[in-house]
């Protein structure tokens, strides 16, 4: 899950960063209104995390502009306004989610699996596909009922293309999924954590499409 978080606050922004790869989100972090919509624009997120008072202006101003411009990722308020009428302007101008400060990082963590979930039209916790269960919670998968051990990089991969079975992700699509604006990426990065994968699940799981790159086969 690749995450924006637009919180102007730099300590409070990248202990959540920081903490939130621990739960298997790629968070990036921006500090004001145009900068998040900067960043919208050039990047892909499943959602958004957003304080309410930013130096250029209000998010929730800034939210009901996104929802306006037709704006469909799932939006997380995150601020210190928590009183009842907040949550209620909030949700009633686009939220998907509230959450007061301070909070609980697993607690948070959750409602970002749950909103990017229903998000994706999905009722159920865990990712089915391919013979395959994935359980975003827990960075479980398995095959069969066999538990399979796999790394918090190759379980992203690995979720990335389960979400959409037969459908090719290009090696750009999951480099955004893994790794953040500030971290350096190896060129064979991606084919480094395919490999390891298919000498656990099996080599004919993940076909490569020359040129394009990789999907996840759909069951017979």
């Amino acid at each position: 899950m690749r995450v924006l978080i637009v919180e102007d606050d730099p300590i409070l922004a990248d202990g959540l960063a920081v903490g939130l790869r621990f739960h298997g989100v790629c968070a990036e972090v921006v500090g004001s209104c145009a900068d998040g919509r900067h960043a919208l624009a050039a990047g892909a997120f499943d959602a958004i995390v957003l304080d309410l008072m930013l130096p250029d202006g209000s998010g929730l101003d800034l939210l009901e502009s996104l929802r306006a411009a037709g704006e469909r990722r799932p939006i997380l308020l995150l601020t210190a306004l928590d009183e009842t009428r907040d949550r209620i302007a909030g949700l009633d101008r686009g939220a998907d989610d509230y959450l007061g400060k301070p909070f609980d990082l697993d607690e948070l963590a959750a409602r970002l699996r749950a909103i990017v979930r229903r998000g994706e039209g999905r009722a159920a916790a865990t990712i089915a596909a391919a013979g395959l269960v994935l359980d975003p919670g827990s960075h479980g998968v398995s095959r069969g009922g066999v538990p399979l051990d796999v790394t918090r990089r190759e379980f992203a991969i690995l979720r990335a293309l389960a979400e959409r079975p037969g459908i090719i992700r290009s090696r750009a699509e999951l480099e955004e999924r893994l790794y953040g604006w500030q971290e350096d990426v190896e060129s064979n990065a991606i084919e480094v954590h395919v490999h390891n994968l298919r000498q656990k699940l099996g080599r004919g799981l993940i076909e490569t499409v020359r040129g394009l790159g990789y999907r996840l086969r759909q069951a017979p």
